[in-house]
C-alpha cells in the first residue's frame, strides 16, 4: 500500500517514518508538511519524495499516516478521505466535536478505512492486558493516571509543541486514559472534570456498565513523579495495567498492520475514527466542565 506522511515533527520522524520505511507491504511514497524544507530533509532520510502540494501527493497514495496538530490533522483527514485515502490518524483526532465528526462522515462516506493510533492498543504487553480485561465481567471500578513531565523539566522533544502547550495533558494523554478504560467498563455516559495544579485535571467517570472510573492526566509533574498507570477493581479482584516496554515504533507498525487488515477485510477496527469521536466527545464535555470549576 503506497502512504503519504503528513507532518514532519519529532513524532513523524521518530515514530511514523521509520515504521512506515520498514514495514514489508508498505512503499513510502512521500512526505508534505507545513514547513517545505523539513518536509525535503525527513523524505530524503527515509527515501520518499517531498511534496509541496498536499493534494498531488493524496492522489499519489492509498492511505495517508498523520502526524499533525489535531485541528489541523481533521480537515486533512476529510480531504484524504474525499481522495479514497485510507486513514491512520493519530489522537485526538479533533479537539472539537464538530471536526471529528466531519472526519468521520467523510470516513464513512467514501468508503475507506481508519485506524488512529492510541499507543496502548498497539504496544505490548498493554494491548493483550486491554483485550483481556474487556472479556472479564463485573468490573466496578477503574483509574487510570498519566503523569508527564514534558512540560514539568523534562528535555522532551514535545517541550516545544504549542498544540500541547495550548490544550494541555487533558487532550494529549487523556485519549490514552479513556482508552483504557471504555474498552472496559463501556462508553462514557458522564463525566465531571476538576483542575490540579499546573496542567493537572482530574476527571470522574460513570460508563454505561454501571461502572465508575477516575483519570488523572498531567504534563507538568517533576520527572521523579512521572508515571503511566491503571488498575481495574471488580468481582474477580485486582488487575494492573503491565509496563509498556518496546518503541513506539513497533507498536505503530502493528496500527499499520490493523489499517491493512481493516482495508483488506472491510471489517472496522476498534480504535477506528468513530471511537476516536466519542473519545473527543468526552474530553469536549470535560473541557466545558473545567470552565466553570
Amino acid at each position: 500500500m503506497k502512504f503519504g506522511l503528513l507532518g514532519t515533527g519529532p513524532w513523524a520522524e521518530m515514530t511514523h517514518a521509520p515504521a512506515l520505511q520498514a514495514h514489508p507491504d508498505v512503499q513510502l511514497t512521500g512526505v508534505w508538511g507545513r514547513r517545505p524544507e523539513a518536509a525535503v530533509s525527513l523524505a530524503e532520510r527515509f527515501g520518499a519524495r517531498a511534496y509541496e502540494d498536499v493534494d498531488l501527493l493524496l492522489a499519489d497514495c492509498d492511505a495517508v499516516a498523520i502526524a499533525l496538530p489535531p485541528d489541523v490533522q481533521a480537515p486533512l483527514a476529510v480531504r484524504a478521505a474525499e481522495a479514497g485515502c485510507h486513514l491512520l490518524l493519530d489522537k485526538p483526532v479533533a479537539t472539537t466535536p464538530a471536526a471529528a465528526a466531519q472526519a468521520a462522515d467523510a470516513a464513512a462516506r467514501n468508503g475507506v478505512a481508519s485506524v488512529v493510533f492510541f499507543t496502548l492498543h498497539f504496544s505490548e504487553p498493554t494491548a493483550s492486558w486491554i483485550r483481556e480485561q474487556a472479556n472479564v465481567e463485573g468490573w466496578l471500578l477503574g483509574r487510570a493516571d498519566w503523569l508527564s513531565p514534558v512540560f514539568g523539566g523534562s528535555d522532551s522533544p514535545f517541550a516545544d509543541s504549542p498544540w500541547r502547550r495550548e490544550k494541555g495533558a487533558l487532550w494529549d494523554v487523556g485519549p490514552h486514559a479513556l482508552s483504557v478504560l471504555t474498552p472496559v467498563l463501556g462508553e462514557v455516559t458522564g463525566v465531571r472534570a476538576a483542575r490540579g495544579p499546573g496542567d493537572t485535571v482530574h476527571l470522574a467517570l460513570r460508563h454505561e456498565s454501571g461502572a465508575s472510573s477516575t483519570v488523572t492526566v498531567s504534563h507538568t509533574v517533576p520527572p521523579a513523579m512521572a508515571d503511566v498507570t491503571a488498575e481495574l477493581r471488580g468481582s474477580t479482584g485486582v488487575a494492573t495495567l503491565p509496563v509498556r516496554d518496546e518503541p513506539a515504533s513497533d507498536a505503530f507498525a502493528r496500527a499499520v498492520d490493523a489499517l491493512l487488515e481493516s482495508a483488506r477485510t472491510g471489517t472496522a477496527h476498534a480504535c477506528d475514527i468513530r471511537y476516536a469521536a466519542r473519545v473527543t466527545d468526552v474530553l469536549a464535555l470535560a473541557e466545558e466542565g473545567l470552565k466553570s470549576d
